[in-house]
């Protein structure tokens, strides 16, 4: 528990102070409050545009409602529905807190939104296309990859050859594969990444991972951000929530704090009073089996071994009992006997 409470108020601390020196504000305040504005597309197409290698425009957000005004609301996420010109939804969501069940929520909300979009009396064909984006500074499963990317495809049982669209559904549904046409997921795994920018796409998650770009950055979106994100450019009210932010930061460390520290003393004395009691009580049924092996010796002589393991095995009860059929038994058979 100690460790536990070390780690969780370690990384709550951690980020507060990467608040206080940067001069950028979080992604996540971002999606929040700032790139919901069609001003500000240029920056999340950016982003989209270099994830998924392609050209992403976004048509408008649709609203989503776990985008609440404190940290902690919906176990510390915040997501966004994006609708682009190819009539897609995409989720963009990111999550600092662990959940363990993760990947089946993803799988919930993907279903949700599918048929959320669905109308009644159209044709399945209409079904929408979901590209789900995770943003995830914790630890998902096991994988050394700071980014995964999940599809659906069939394959033969004994051909093994991937099934394939005809020309005519091609044309209807306007994809080129099946993959095309179930959801996608990408997991970005933050805390993976080793803040070497490779690529265009790393320069991204080194901006996700430390909210800092640097000058020789030269992804889509990228340039963008580094103005309009800036936390002295914003305006004063803008400026004020986001200061509030930080004290939430704060906050939260500190109800970590009282919480796991609290809990943790207050587990410390139920444990030492439960220890106690059980220490009592195992205490006395130690001295209760050596009474009850020296009079069996007095009245029976040396004990056998499957007598003195069956003593050694007993709860207090059984001792005790046993202890009281000394002086009529005849023999050890009726001492341990199960009959009463």
């Amino acid at each position: 528990m100690l460790n536990f409470l070390k780690l969780k108020v370690g990384q709550i601390l951690r980020r507060t102070n990467k608040v206080k020196q940067r001069q950028l504000v979080s992604f996540d305040w971002a999606l929040k409050r700032l790139l919901r504005s069609k001003a500000n597309f240029e920056i999340l197409e950016g982003f989209l545009s270099e994830l998924l290698r392609e050209d992403v425009r976004i048509v408008e957000i649709l609203e989503s409602e776990s985008n609440k005004e404190t940290r902690n609301d919906k176990f510390n996420r915040v997501d966004l529905k994006i609708k682009n010109t190819r009539d897609e939804m995409i989720i963009v969501e990111l999550q600092y807190e662990r959940e363990w069940d993760y990947l089946q929520r993803l799988l919930f909300s993907t279903a949700k939104a599918i048929t959320e979009h669905m109308t009644e009396g159209r044709p399945y064909a209409s079904v929408v296309k979901v590209i789900t984006i995770s943003i995830l500074y914790f630890d998902l499963g096991r994988g050394s990859d700071y980014v995964y990317v999940g599809n659906t495809s069939f394959r033969g049982l004994h051909t093994h050859e991937e099934l394939a669209l005809d020309e005519g559904q091609k044309a209807l549904f306007r994809r080129p594969s099946v993959a095309a046409i179930f959801p996608e997921h990408y997991l970005i795994k933050v805390r993976n990444f080793d803040d070497v920018a490779r690529d265009t796409l790393d320069e991204w998650v080194y901006f996700l991972k430390n909210s800092d770009i640097r000058d020789n950055f030269t992804a889509r979106g990228l340039k963008e951000a580094k103005e309009k994100l800036d936390v002295l450019q914003l305006p004063e009210t803008e400026r004020k929530a986001y200061e509030r932010y930080q004290e939430d930061l704060h906050d939260q460390a500190s109800f970590v704090l009282s919480t796991y520290g609290a809990g943790k003393w207050e587990g410390r004395q139920e444990g030492r009073q439960e220890g106690e009691r059980i220490g009592e009580q195992r205490g006395e049924q130690k001295g209760e089996a050596k009474v009850l092996t020296r009079l069996l010796q007095r009245r029976f002589g040396n004990l056998p071994d499957w007598a003195s393991e069956k003593i050694a095995k007993a709860d207090l009860s059984s001792l005790e009992e046993w202890s009281l059929r000394i002086f009529d038994a005849q023999s050890l058979d009726e001492v341990f006997s199960d009959k009463t």
